[in-house]
């Protein structure tokens, strides 16, 4: 009995709350999958934006209301220097990058950003940047958040928050999900979940960790180098 009852009343927060939202289990890559790989009913209600014909002008960004307690990480100006960075040929294809609005019908499949025919969509997460599971985080999962600054701090028996700052949800989103949904998008070979999932891994490391890095790592070997003389 007392079971259902903390059941209820948990469920009873997450419904009430405004700013901040239970994740019932651990986000992982599989949360962040191209559209085609979902079960139709698993995925995300989204505006369709028609494939474009012919020669086209770069791609546009739409931005449309976070929703109440979330908040767009990125803005247009950052998506568009960033994608700026990537050769011209891996954005021939793409039309749009939405930042999509977060809805109650959207929470049930939390997901950081998902490719759609020429289309990325990009999700707010909370204003708090905190984020909370009821599941302590995989060893995989524990180790991407960290490569992006996220710290996973033990709450309440049962509960774990992923904290983020400005900084850190930035270069979590433009250095990851942003370019792991464009090689969801450049993938035309595999059709498997995990083979799909296993490109666009490879691909945000390749194109968007490693090259992220490469001047921080640069500095402090010539720092390392200044000190050695």
């Amino acid at each position: 009995m007392s079971s259902r009852r903390e059941q209820r009343t948990t469920e009873r927060h997450v419904r009430n709350a405004r700013y901040k939202r239970v994740h019932f289990g651990i986000p992982r890559k599989s949360c962040r999958i191209a559209a085609r790989s979902l079960p139709r009913q698993f995925v995300p209600p989204e505006d369709w934006h028609e494939p474009l014909e012919g020669p086209k002008d770069g791609f546009r960004v739409v931005v449309q209301d976070p929703g109440p307690g979330f908040a767009h990480v990125v803005t247009p100006t950052e998506i568009e220097q960033r994608l700026s960075m990537l050769p011209q040929w891996m954005l021939k294809h793409l039309d749009v990058v939405q930042l999509s609005q977060m809805t109650r019908k959207k929470l049930r499949l939390p997901c950081y950003g998902m490719q759609w025919g020429t289309a990325l969509y990009l999700y707010p997460v909370e204003e708090t940047l905190v984020e909370v599971f009821n599941r302590p985080p995989q060893p995989a999962v524990l180790v991407e958040t960290n490569m992006y600054g996220g710290k996973w701090v033990k709450d309440v028996p049962g509960m774990w928050k992923l904290v983020w700052n400005e900084q850190t949800i930035k270069d979590f989103y433009l250095n990851n999900i942003l370019i792991h949904e464009l090689g969801h998008m450049l993938d035309n070979r595999n059709n498997s979940y995990v083979d799909r999932e296993r490109f666009a891994e490879w691909f945000a490391i390749q194109y968007g960790y490693l090259p992220s890095r490469a001047g921080n790592k640069s500095k402090k070997r010539l720092k390392r180098r200044h000190h050695a003389c």
